[in-house]
Protein backbone atom coordinates (compact mmCIF):
# COMPACT_ATOMS: atom_id res chain seq x y z
CA UNK A 1 0.00 0.00 0.00
CA UNK A 2 2.70 2.16 0.65
CA UNK A 3 4.66 1.96 -2.22
CA UNK A 4 1.28 2.65 -4.38
CA UNK A 5 0.65 5.86 -2.08
CA UNK A 6 3.97 6.80 -3.03
CA UNK A 7 3.74 5.88 -6.52
CA UNK A 8 0.92 8.24 -7.09
CA UNK A 9 2.10 10.74 -4.56
CA UNK A 10 5.01 11.40 -6.81
CA UNK A 11 3.34 10.86 -10.58
CA UNK A 12 0.62 13.32 -9.58
CA UNK A 13 3.47 15.63 -8.68
CA UNK A 14 5.09 15.42 -11.87
CA UNK A 15 1.66 15.21 -13.99
CA UNK A 16 0.30 17.93 -12.25
CA UNK A 17 1.94 20.21 -10.25
CA UNK A 18 4.92 20.58 -12.89
CA UNK A 19 2.37 21.75 -15.58
CA UNK A 20 1.29 24.82 -13.13
CA UNK A 21 4.52 25.28 -12.47
CA UNK A 22 5.75 25.91 -16.00
CA UNK A 23 2.71 27.14 -17.03
CA UNK A 24 2.72 30.17 -14.35
CA UNK A 25 6.04 30.60 -15.77
CA UNK A 26 5.19 30.94 -19.50
CA UNK A 27 2.18 32.96 -18.82
CA UNK A 28 4.05 35.98 -18.40
CA UNK A 29 6.15 35.51 -22.38
CA UNK A 30 2.98 35.47 -23.82
CA UNK A 31 0.32 37.50 -21.26
CA UNK A 32 -0.90 40.95 -23.66
CA UNK A 33 0.69 44.15 -22.71
CA UNK A 34 -0.30 47.79 -23.59
CA UNK A 35 3.38 48.83 -24.95
CA UNK A 36 6.28 47.05 -26.99
CA UNK A 37 9.66 47.08 -25.27
CA UNK A 38 11.63 49.42 -27.95
CA UNK A 39 14.14 47.45 -29.72
CA UNK A 40 13.07 44.28 -29.50
CA UNK A 41 9.84 42.48 -30.98
CA UNK A 42 7.12 41.29 -29.01
CA UNK A 43 6.21 37.75 -28.04
CA UNK A 44 2.97 38.43 -26.89
CA UNK A 45 0.31 35.80 -27.81
CA UNK A 46 -3.52 36.20 -25.73
CA UNK A 47 -4.62 33.31 -27.53
CA UNK A 48 -1.59 31.44 -25.84
CA UNK A 49 -1.85 32.92 -22.78
CA UNK A 50 -5.19 31.95 -22.42
CA UNK A 51 -4.69 28.77 -22.77
CA UNK A 52 -1.84 28.66 -20.31
CA UNK A 53 -4.29 30.42 -17.97
CA UNK A 54 -6.80 27.54 -18.29
CA UNK A 55 -3.27 24.60 -17.70
CA UNK A 56 -2.95 26.63 -14.91
CA UNK A 57 -6.37 26.43 -13.52
CA UNK A 58 -7.25 23.04 -14.42
CA UNK A 59 -4.24 21.08 -13.26
CA UNK A 60 -4.18 23.39 -10.32
CA UNK A 61 -7.30 21.23 -9.23
CA UNK A 62 -6.03 18.11 -10.25
CA UNK A 63 -2.77 18.66 -8.33
CA UNK A 64 -4.91 18.73 -5.15
CA UNK A 65 -5.03 15.11 -5.46
CA UNK A 66 -0.76 15.05 -4.31
CA UNK A 67 -1.12 16.40 -0.66
CA UNK A 68 -4.20 14.26 -0.14
CA UNK A 69 -2.24 11.36 -1.17
CA UNK A 70 0.88 13.00 0.69
CA UNK A 71 -1.13 13.00 3.74
CA UNK A 72 -2.47 9.91 3.63
CA UNK A 73 0.93 8.16 3.11
CA UNK A 74 1.82 9.64 6.37
CA UNK A 75 -0.49 8.52 8.12
CA UNK A 76 0.11 5.02 6.82
CA UNK A 77 4.10 5.47 7.35
CA UNK A 78 2.84 7.16 10.85
CA UNK A 79 4.72 10.08 9.93
CA UNK A 80 2.42 12.97 10.50
CA UNK A 81 4.21 14.41 13.70
CA UNK A 82 7.50 14.43 12.24
CA UNK A 83 9.22 18.04 11.50
CA UNK A 84 9.78 18.10 7.52
CA UNK A 85 6.43 16.19 7.02
CA UNK A 86 4.76 19.18 9.03
CA UNK A 87 6.97 21.91 7.32
CA UNK A 88 6.46 20.48 3.77
CA UNK A 89 2.18 20.50 4.43
CA UNK A 90 2.68 24.14 5.73
CA UNK A 91 4.67 25.04 2.36
CA UNK A 92 1.83 23.05 0.20
CA UNK A 93 -0.57 25.04 1.61
CA UNK A 94 0.85 28.32 1.45
CA UNK A 95 1.92 27.63 -2.19
CA UNK A 96 -1.61 26.29 -3.04
CA UNK A 97 -3.09 29.14 -1.31
CA UNK A 98 -0.66 31.71 -3.65
CA UNK A 99 -1.81 30.16 -6.54
CA UNK A 100 -5.45 30.01 -5.92
CA UNK A 101 -5.69 33.55 -4.45
CA UNK A 102 -3.03 35.62 -6.47
CA UNK A 103 -1.39 33.85 -9.16
CA UNK A 104 -4.70 32.95 -11.22
CA UNK A 105 -6.89 36.28 -10.61
CA UNK A 106 -3.64 38.19 -11.42
CA UNK A 107 -3.55 36.18 -15.05
CA UNK A 108 -7.35 36.77 -15.49
CA UNK A 109 -6.92 40.41 -14.31
CA UNK A 110 -4.16 40.46 -17.40
CA UNK A 111 -5.88 38.99 -19.59
CA UNK A 112 -8.94 41.48 -18.73
CA UNK A 113 -7.16 44.30 -18.62
CA UNK A 114 -3.17 44.63 -20.06
CA UNK A 115 -1.68 46.81 -18.81
CA UNK A 116 2.12 48.22 -19.84
CA UNK A 117 3.69 45.25 -17.84
CA UNK A 118 3.52 46.20 -14.68
CA UNK A 119 1.01 43.93 -13.33
CA UNK A 120 3.09 41.05 -14.89
CA UNK A 121 6.21 42.32 -13.31
CA UNK A 122 4.32 41.12 -9.95
CA UNK A 123 2.66 38.44 -11.52
CA UNK A 124 6.32 37.10 -11.83
CA UNK A 125 7.46 37.69 -8.39
CA UNK A 126 4.46 35.16 -7.56
CA UNK A 127 5.16 32.68 -9.74
CA UNK A 128 8.52 32.62 -8.83
CA UNK A 129 8.05 32.12 -5.40
CA UNK A 130 5.42 29.57 -6.21
CA UNK A 131 8.09 27.82 -7.78
CA UNK A 132 10.24 28.32 -4.94
CA UNK A 133 8.10 26.91 -2.39
CA UNK A 134 7.90 23.42 -4.93
CA UNK A 135 11.06 23.67 -4.80
CA UNK A 136 11.47 23.37 -0.53
CA UNK A 137 8.79 20.96 -0.52
CA UNK A 138 10.60 18.38 -2.88
CA UNK A 139 14.15 18.66 -1.07
CA UNK A 140 11.94 18.37 1.59
CA UNK A 141 10.73 14.94 0.66
CA UNK A 142 14.41 13.61 -0.87
CA UNK A 143 16.29 14.84 2.60
CA UNK A 144 13.75 14.56 5.04
CA UNK A 145 15.39 16.16 7.89
CA UNK A 146 14.92 14.97 11.48
CA UNK A 147 13.49 11.87 9.87
CA UNK A 148 12.91 8.56 11.54
CA UNK A 149 13.72 5.71 9.38
CA UNK A 150 11.34 2.98 9.44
Amino acid sequence: MESFLLSVHVVAGILFVGPVAVAASLFLRYAPTTDAPAGRPAIRDAGTARVLHRITRSYAAMALIVPVVGLVLAMVQGRTTEVWVVVAMVLTAVAGGLLALQVVPAQSSALDRPDDGSQLRRLSMMAGVFNLLWVAVVVLMIVRPGSVQV
